[in-house]
């Protein structure tokens, strides 16, 4: 039975993106088609296909005459990300609030014990993707939520790069608790105002919760 190149596309550029997200591949560092290809037993064609997933994501860029680099991420970068999250997120949530039940709640507040309880950053990152995930998913605007993705990850790369040098903590996310409790009391602009603050503060203060 033959491989699927679909398969292998999806598998060459999810282990990619973990490396980049993780700061296992630094910023500026170049791929070659040739080694990736020799690391995962492929042709070409599917790492081309690869690298066009993770350039289209901000991962990577294609330069003249120096080939595919994975792309850098500066304070500038952050400044914009998280300008851009916290009027993009409020966006998301206002145009899908309307549609919330008590499972979307019940979610959220599954997110905010997994964040609470995490044991390294790993799993916290995923578990603060989730909550973010939920609160912009009923918004019914699918490019949204594509920028919203790509946007993500800058924030999970700036995450890792800062969590590792300092070290990993438990911690626990108190804004969450506030952005749930309003969502709870119907309270839609006391909770957007939540979320903006809450994601400005990544920008302003390093690692924190964003």
């Amino acid at each position: 039975m033959k491989n699927d190149p679909g398969s292998t596309v999806a598998r060459i550029a999810e282990v990619l993106r973990t490396r980049i997200i993780r700061g296992e591949i630094a910023g500026g560092a170049a791929l070659r088609q040739d080694h990736v290809a020799q690391e995962f037993q492929s042709s070409h064609v599917p790492v081309r296909e690869a690298f066009r997933q993770l350039e289209a994501e901000g991962l990577l860029l294609t330069l003249p005459r120096r080939g595919v680099r994975v792309s850098m991420v500066d304070r500038a970068a952050v400044k914009e990300n998280a300008e851009m999250r916290a009027a993009l997120e409020i966006l998301a949530l206002r145009h899908g609030v309307r549609k919330f039940t008590s499972e979307h709640i019940a979610r959220l507040e599954q997110a905010q014990d997994d964040c609470a309880r995490a044991a390294s950053l790993v799993e916290w990152d995923a578990a603060n993707n989730l909550f973010h995930d939920i609160l912009s998913s009923e918004c019914g605007m699918p490019r949204l939520l594509a920028v919203l993705k790509q946007l993500q990850l800058t924030n999970s790369r700036y995450l890792f790069s800062t969590g590792f040098k300092r070290g990993w903590q438990p911690r626990s996310d108190h804004d969450h608790m506030l952005i749930i409790d309003a969502l709870k009391g119907k309270k839609t602009d006391r909770a957007v105002q939540l979320l903006s603050m809450h994601i400005g503060t990544m920008e302003r203060v390093g690692f924190v919760a964003a």
